[in-house]
């Protein structure tokens, strides 16, 4: 009993990350460094290009730019600490610490699955009522949806943040992980943890689950209509729209389902980390670049700010 109080007031967890292997973890610190450079500027350019140009001033903008800032909160919250202890002997974090990023990544992961979905219906909208979109996805129904995904990502890692930190660990701190993630926290507790992990199941569901099968319900009802429309330049249109946004689902919901949605003894550790790397490293630095290469419209913002400036400067 002693150990399981104490352990609400330990100091600090030590990352274990990639310790095991010292040679990897140069080269992956010059990855990591790299690809978390590439992933801020490139998420900052498409939120500061959809605020700057009035073209892109729509709804679907508005999300995309919510979602520029979700990654970028996201891949903050972790990837500094793994830089630094990449970088050094040092693999510690305060207990603070750890609960601050254990609370961001449950919190913003939730809110970018809902955030995702939200999207999606935006893009149904878009397709199945065309004439009625800018009517039905107005201003105040757009920041209303985006302010629901927040308060309810918000609201799982308020419930499962704290039972996950004060699971009794007997004295254990060294996290097997290179972040403070809740399955690696609670392979660390010493008592049964079959309700807690029922608990993640159940709300797994509710915030990552039941997401996924509106976006595929949505999509559903959009290629039944695209199937629906005579011209080919029509069709290409809807597929230039959707296909970023399906693209930007897959890499997001292939990641974390395959993390969450299975029991925890089924994959190695290492197998895990890769995994939570790629969720919070590839992902954020891919969005940015699927939604500029495959979309015509932010590149014409971008080639319009571009040439704006260079008028600007030789005036």
């Amino acid at each position: 009993m002693t150990d399981g109080t104490n352990d609400s007031f330990q100091s600090h967890f030590t990352l274990l990350g990639f310790s095991d292997r010292p040679h990897l973890e140069k080269i992956l610190f010059v990855v990591i460094l790299i690809a978390y450079l590439l992933t801020l500027v490139g998420n900052t350019i498409i939120i500061l290009v959809s605020r700057l140009d009035p073209h892109l001033h729509t709804p679907m903008y508005f999300f995309l730019t919510h979602l520029s800032f979700l990654d970028l909160s996201f891949t903050t919250s972790s990837i500094p600490q793994l830089l630094y202890n990449l970088n050094g002997f040092d693999k510690t974090i305060s207990y603070a610490g750890c609960a601050i990023q254990l609370f961001l990544f449950l919190g913003l992961g939730g809110v970018e699955c809902l955030l995702l979905a939200v999207m999606a219906y935006d893009r149904f909208v878009a397709v199945c009522k065309p004439l009625h979109y800018m009517v039905i996805m107005n201003p105040c129904l757009c920041l209303g949806l985006v302010l629901v995904a927040w308060g309810c990502g918000i609201g799982n890692s308020l419930a499962m943040s704290p039972v996950t930190l004060h699971l009794p660990r007997c004295g254990h701190h060294h996290v097997d992980h290179f972040l403070c993630e809740m399955p690696a926290l609670i392979r660390m507790a010493c008592v049964n943890t079959v309700a807690i992990e029922g608990t993640v199941f159940v709300l797994a569901v509710g915030i990552v689950i039941s997401p996924l099968i509106f976006i595929l319900v949505s999509y559903g009802y959009i290629v039944k209509a695209v199937l629906q429309i005579q011209s080919a330049s029509g069709r290409q249109k809807v597929f230039n729209t959707c296909g970023s946004h399906l693209t930007v689902v897959s890499l997001f919901y292939g990641n974390i389902i395959y993390m969450y949605m299975q029991p925890g003894n089924s994959s190695s550790q290492d197998q895990g980390k890769f995994l939570t790397l790629f969720y919070n490293i590839v992902t954020p630095l891919l969005n940015p670049l699927i939604y500029t290469l495959r979309n015509k419209e932010v590149k014409g913002a971008l080639r319009r700010l571009l040439l704006g400036n260079r008028k600007v400067a030789k005036e």
